[in-house]
């Protein structure tokens, strides 16, 4: 990692920042100056949120400058008389666990506005930055060639919704939200990807003055609605359809369309931006220089019309699959570990491999990039810090500097990465815009103890009703989790009987089969009629849903490092057969006599997610296992696969999770699960649990098996019992030659991390088709 010292500030146009709410508190006058009288606030002003950020340019997410919102705007803080322990109260109001340093003199770049505070002294334990001493608001003598930073400890506060976001400067006070209004009234069709431009305003819609409006401003709308594309509008149509409806007031009897009396409704309408001069690279319409409408002005918009706005969406959202082979995604671009559709860690494929970007001078223009050819819109937010979990393979870029309008994160200027540069902490991610699609309104869930949780109910027709629970498994609870945007799926239950049932709805869905990857329950596998054994109120499928999960990755070129045979007296293997670790012709062998051969190798499974893996199981239900004297909280933590050239498994062993601990953990990680005296179980984020070679289990028996070339496989949480971020990372393959004496493994790979075209050229290794040595 680079220190923060070598990054030089940077003159930058949009101001970064990060905007995070803070703990409550009550707010109250400086004590550092006597103030003007005031009346007492009242009980809503008590409970205000003194809102603080980190800003600045470069800068991680956990450093910046210092800025304040108070009294409707945004300002500094003077590094005169600053402290660690001032550091300390602003980063834990931003959610961090402490300060590990804090910076003067505008390192992170001069701010704009006020100077809000100076000579601040804290004690170190206030609960908010106010409560410290200082000269008062407002009240300083400093310049912004002063302002101070701080570098928070890359620790969040258990329980802190987290927003390490790196976000734009933009005034959502003039402009927050933004929608297309079709003017053809026809039948309800999500997305929407044409229509009259509004903003929110008050408590209505107000529209935009088409004058000067240009295809970058259409760029920017359609980039903030989920689009990656803007098209040109037709707007001899619109123009027409405003004729007619000002024909329609002059000469009553003049027939007008449907789309022409929406207009007319509309005409009316105040017009609360008559200027709009977008460059194409922003990612909030409120990014771009406006001019706003005078209240009183009768004449907003003279000689134009409502500005209008046409999009293409990307493949996935796509209501005319015959466009879908005129568009196409990158293929050496995706987004790995992110709970809803279109967020996760950026990777990048290079030789046939995927690899990580490091977040310096990660920045919202780089990520919209990285969204538009993804098919997504611009970027909603640029995260660092691995805020989407670690990825295991390559670091390949580092310093992109993105201007916006490249069609690829390839184009952009980057910088190759040194060893010394970046680790897999530094991964950067994205939010991205997606089409608004209304697949949160045809579910539901009901019943549990929080938002998060209870049974599953689904809008068939017009019929609200329950889904059968047989069948029911991690991925379908993985769908309804993202389609109503509560994050991953913990559970999926099957039993609802001990949550609240007073308000069960009939059965309306059954047979529902998932991959995993669907937008809706809906589109998942179902029957056409409903079909269940247990179709009582309890039996009805449940979920629990969470914000984070776990991520188990296998540390591929360990295993190809410590693979060897061994030749195993059966008089060794009581325990091993007993936990049914040996393959079936050991049960006619002469024991406790001769022997087995096994192929033996370490294994060191990673949690790169973003919380710990723990069994499913409490250990109320773990199996004590009296021969080897541990206790199984698993049945089937990982299987082991040997396959020959069709994909026929020869030969197999699989592991229980009988010692599913902590091994080792990376800096500043500390330890959470040990087994020993019936400790819990389970690996920590950031840890990872080594199950060595020589451990027994820790193999596969290959005693029947001749001499050839085969396909070495290794699956982690094969059935899905435990949930994690991402699946498609849990198994692991390697090549096998054996000569009937020794055993070589190579090109050791993670399930996703070559490319397709390399990963066919894997399994058509010489020498595999004939299953002989080559």
């Amino acid at each position: 990692m680079k220190q923060s010292g070598l990054r030089r500030p940077l003159v930058f146009g949009l101001l970064l920042g990060l905007c995070l709410p803070c703990c409550l508190t009550q707010t109250t006058p400086s004590t550092g100056a006597t103030p003007p009288p005031t009346p007492p606030p009242s009980p809503s002003a008590q409970t205000e949120r003194l809102k603080v950020r980190l800003a600045g340019y470069p800068r991680k997410h956990n450093e910046g400058r210092v800025e304040l919102f108070h009294q409707g705007e945004w300002g500094t803080v003077c590094d005169d008389d600053f402290s660690i322990a001032n550091a300390h109260v602003l980063c834990r109001q931003l959610g961090f666990v402490e300060a590990t340093g804090w910076t003067h003199s505008a390192k992170y770049g001069k701010g704009q506005g006020k100077i809000w505070l100076d000579n601040v002294l804290c004690s170190g334990g206030e609960k908010s930055f106010e409560l410290c001493k200082s000269r008062g608001w407002g009240n300083s003598d400093c310049t912004h060639d002063e302002d101070a930073g701080v570098v928070c400890k890359d620790e969040r506060i258990p329980g802190f919704v987290d927003f390490n976001v790196i976000d734009a400067h933009v005034n959502e006070n003039s402009v927050e939200e933004v929608r297309l209004r079709p003017v053809v009234a026809t039948k309800k069709k999500h997305p929407v990807t044409e229509g009259v431009v509004e903003v929110k305003y008050k408590d209505g819609w107000a529209q935009v003055c088409d004058l000067g409006w240009s295809i970058k401003n259409t760029r920017v709308v359609c980039g903030m609605l989920g689009f990656p594309h803007e098209r040109k509008v037709n707007k001899n149509f619109y123009k027409r359809l405003k004729k007619r409806a000002v024909e329609k007031v002059s000469k009553p009897k003049v027939n007008v369309s449907a789309g022409g009396r929406l207009y007319l409704e509309r005409q009316n309408n105040f017009f609360h931006i008559h200027s709009v001069a977008c460059t194409g690279t922003e990612v909030h319409l409120a990014a771009c220089p406006l001019e706003f409408s005078k209240p009183n002005s009768t004449s907003s918009c003279p000689g134009g019309m409502p500005a209008v706005v046409s999009c293409m969406p990307g493949p996935l959202f796509m209501q005319n699959s015959g466009l879908k082979k005129k568009l196409k995604t990158s293929s050496n671009v995706r987004l790995k570990g992110g709970a809803r559709l279109g967020e996760g860690r950026v990777e990048v494929l290079k030789n046939g491999e995927w690899g990580t970007v490091c977040d310096d001078r990660w920045n919202l223009q780089s990520a919209s990039v990285v969204c538009r050819e993804l098919g997504f819109g611009s970027a909603k937010e640029a995260l660092t810090g691995a805020r989407m979990g670690q990825g295991m393979g390559p670091i390949y870029m580092n310093e992109v500097k993105c201007a916006g309008t490249e069609k690829s994160i390839w184009t952009c200027p980057f910088k190759n990465i040194t060893s010394e540069d970046c680790q897999h902490l530094e991964d950067a991610a994205v939010r991205c815009n997606v089409p608004h699609l209304g697949l949160e309104n045809t579910i539901r869930i009901v019943g549990g103890r929080s938002s998060y949780e209870g049974r599953v109910e689904v809008q068939v027709g017009s019929r609200w009703g329950t889904v059968c629970s047989s069948g029911w498994t991690t991925k379908e609870a993985m769908v309804v989790c993202r389609q109503l945007g509560l994050g991953y799926s913990m559970h999926a239950i099957t039993e609802t009987w001990y949550w609240d049932s007073s308000n069960v709805t009939d059965m309306v869905m059954s047979g529902v089969k998932c991959t995993g990857s669907e937008m809706s329950l809906s589109h998942c596998q179902h029957h056409k009629t409903v079909s269940c054994q247990k179709a009582a109120a309890k039996f009805a499928a449940g979920v629990i849903c969470s914000e984070t999960a776990s991520d188990l990755v296998l540390n591929a070129s360990l295993v190809q490092q410590t693979v060897y045979i061994e030749d195993r007296p059966l008089h060794m293997l009581y325990c091993a057969a007993e936990e049914d670790c040996l393959s079936k012709s050991a049960a006619k062998a002469n024991w406790p006599y001769g022997h087995r051969r096994l192929l033996r190798f370490s294994s060191q499974i990673h949690n790169i997610g973003r919380a710990d893996f723990k069994p499913k199981a409490g250990r109320h239900s773990w199996v004590w296992h009296a021969c080897h004297g541990h206790y199984h909280s698993m049945d089937i933590f990982t299987h082991y696969d040997l396959l020959n050239a069709n994909g026929t498994k020869v030969a197999e062993g699989h592991k229980a999770s009988f010692c599913l601990e902590d091994t080792d953990c990376q800096e500043g990680v500390s330890k959470r699960y040990e087994c020993a005296n019936f400790g819990d179980q389970g690996i920590t984020v950031g840890c990872w649990d080594l199950y060595r070679h020589d451990i027994d289990c820790q193999w596969i028996d290959i005693t029947d098996i001749k001499p050839g070339n085969y396909i070495m496989q290794i699956v982690i949480n094969p059935n899905f019992e435990v949930a994690e971020s991402d699946f498609t990372n849990n198994a692991m393959k390697c090549n096998c030659k054996y000569d009937g004496h020794r055993i070589w493994f190579h090109n050791c790979h993670i399930g996703d991390a070559f490319s397709e075209e390399a990963e066919r050229r894997f399994e058509k290794y010489p020498g595999q088709l004939n299953n002989k040595i080559s």
